[in-house]
C-alpha cells in the first residue's frame, strides 16, 4: 500500500486467485513489483489473470544505467533502507509460516511505493520515463507463452552429453522417476535428489545398496526412501538393448543469409557504439532478438521499423533514423 502497509494473501489456502482479478486489471490501479516478468506469466499462465497497469523497479534501473538491480540495492540506493536477512531458502510450503519470514515477505513490498516515486523522478530527469512506462505497458500485455514440452529434459543436466549411451539410459530412467516421486509426493523433483546426485549415479551405475549409498547427494534418507526405486530404474536401464540406447539430437541451425549476417554485424557495431554513448546495457539498447528481427525484416522507413514486434516506439523515435543508416552504411 502507498502508506507502507503490507496484506499479506496467502496463495497455498485459496482454490484459486481469481478474486484478485478485478484488482490486478483495473487501469487506473499501478501494479509495483521488482523484476516481476516471471512472476507475470506464472500469474498469467496458471490462473488467467489480466494486469491492467504495471511498474516494474527492476526495468527502471535498467533504464537509469545501473548495473546492480537486486532490490536490496536499489531501496539501500535510493531510499536508505536495508532489507532483513534473506529467506530464499526457506520451505514457503511449510505452514505456520515463522516471524521471520513474515517479516521477509512483509519488507520485499514494503518499500515499492516509494522507490516509483524516486525512480519515477531520477527518470523524468533524464527524459527516459516514458521508455520504461512503453515497456511495463508491454510487459503487462504481454501473452503468457505456453510452456514448452522438453522431449529430453535430462539432457540440461550438466554433464548429461559427456556419459557414454548407457549413462545416459540410465540419467533418462532416473529422470522420470524422480518427477513420479516428486508428483508423488507433491514436492519439487531437486527436493528429491538435485541434479549433480543424478549425473553421479548415472556416472556411478550402482547395482547394490551400499555402492548407491556411497554416491555424494544419496544421504541416509534418501537410500532408506527411494533407494529401492533407484536401483531398480538403474537395472531397466542397464538392460536395455541397444537400440533403445539414447541418442543425442542434432542441433539444428538457422539458416541466414548473406546479406542478413551483414546486416546483423553492421547493427552489432552500430550497438557498441550506441551502448558507450546512452549509458545503457546492450540489451536494453537493442537486444540480439531484435538485431536478428531487424536484420532479417531490412526496413528501410522508420514506419517499416515501428511495425517489427518488439521494437518499441521510443526506439523508433529515439534510435530509428540511426539504426536504418547504420544497415545501409558501409
Amino acid at each position: 500500500m502507498p502508506d507502507g502497509g503490507v496484506w499479506l494473501v496467502d496463495p497455498l489456502t485459496l482454490p484459486d486467485l481469481g478474486v484478485l482479478a478485478p484488482v490486478f486489471a483495473d487501469g487506473g490501479r499501478t501494479l509495483v513489483l521488482h523484476a516481476g516478468d516471471n512472476d507475470l506469466v506464472h500469474l498469467k499462465r496458471r490462473y488467467g489473470l489480466a494486469f491492467g497497469s504495471v511498474f516494474d523497479s527492476a526495468i527502471a534501473g535498467r533504464f537509469l544505467g545501473l548495473r546492480a538491480l537486486g532490490l536490496d540495492v536499489l531501496l539501500e540506493t535510493f531510499l536508505g533502507v536495508s532489507l532483513p536477512p534473506s529467506r530464499q531458502k526457506d520451505d514457503w510450503s511449510h505452514r505456520p509460516l515463522s516471524a521471520a519470514q513474515l517479516v521477509y515477505a512483509a519488507a520485499d513490498v514494503q518499500h515499492l511505493f516509494a522507490l516509483k516515486a524516486r525512480l519515477v523522478d531520477e527518470l523524468g530527469q533524464i527524459g527516459r520515463l516514458a521508455w520504461v512506462e512503453e515497456e511495463c505497458a508491454a510487459l503487462a500485455a504481454q501473452p503468457a507463452p505456453e510452456r514448452p514440452v522438453d522431449p529430453v529434459p535430462w539432457l540440461g543436466v550438466k554433464g548429461a552429453r559427456e556419459l557414454p549411451a548407457r549413462g545416459m539410459a540410465v540419467l533418462r530412467a532416473l529422470w522420470t522417476l524422480r518427477e513420479d516421486l516428486a508428483r508423488a509426493a507433491d514436492r519439487p523433483p531437486f527436493k528429491i535428489l538435485n541434479e549433480d546426485t543424478l549425473l553421479r549415479i548415472a556416472q556411478g551405475l550402482p547395482r547394490d545398496a551400499a555402492t548407491l549409498g556411497a554416491i555424494a547427494g544419496v544421504t541416509p534418507r534418501v537410500l532408506g526412501r527411494w533407494g529401492s526405486a533407484i536401483l531398480d530404474a538403474v537395472e531397466r536401464a542397464l538392460a536395455l538393448p541397444d537400440a533403445e540406447l539414447p541418442v543425442l539430437p542434432r542441433p539444428r541451425r538457422p539458416t541466414i543469409s548473406g546479406a542478413t549476417s551483414r546486416r546483423i554485424e553492421k547493427l552489432r557495431r552500430w550497438r557498441a557504439a550506441a551502448t558507450e554513448r546512452i549509458g545503457l546495457e546492450p540489451g536494453v539498447v537493442l537486444p540480439n532478438r531484435l538485431i536478428t528481427a531487424i536484420a532479417e525484416a531490412a526496413p528501410r522507413t522508420l514506419e517499416e521499423l515501428a511495425r517489427i514486434d518488439g521494437v518499441r516506439r521510443w526506439r523508433v523515435e529515439t534510435l530509428g533514423p540511426e539504426l536504418l543508416a547504420a544497415m545501409t552504411g558501409p
